[in-house]
């Protein structure tokens, strides 16, 4: 069985959505939110309309969406792939899944140390 070493993967409930909201919105991009207003949350935007900086970290893409973390987040995710999955209720105002009664969110697994050694040596 082939190791899964990406480091954001997404359910096939956010994957659909992700569909749904690229039809009306066009290309998008996701930012794991830093916790500030609304906790620790993936957040969707129309591609481009979310200055990422410097210190952001590209950790790969979910639905053809590029998603990125906070430099000093990700030291706390780095071991773990994250799980974009959507649950009922809603997300924040500012991510675009907030009118559908949806709102992503991430579950998290950790790395066995074999994926983990494959992650370092920059094998996905």
């Amino acid at each position: 069985m082939a190791m899964d070493t990406r480091k954001v993967v997404a359910t096939e409930a956010a994957l659909t959505l992700i569909e749904k909201l690229k039809s009306l919105h066009g290309p998008l991009m996701f930012h794991q939110s830093g916790g500030c207003c609304d906790g620790s949350a993936p957040m969707c935007y129309p591609l481009g309309e979310f200055k990422v900086g410097t210190r952001d970290v590209y950790l790969g893409d979910i639905g053809g969406c590029p998603f990125y973390m906070s430099e000093s987040q990700y030291a706390y995710w780095r071991h773990t792939q994250l799980i974009i999955d959507v649950v009922p209720g809603r997300g924040s105002g500012f991510s675009l899944e907030s009118p559908e009664g949806l709102r992503f969110l991430t579950r998290s697994r950790a790395f066995t140390d074999e994926e983990w050694n494959a992650v370092e040596r920059g094998e996905s």
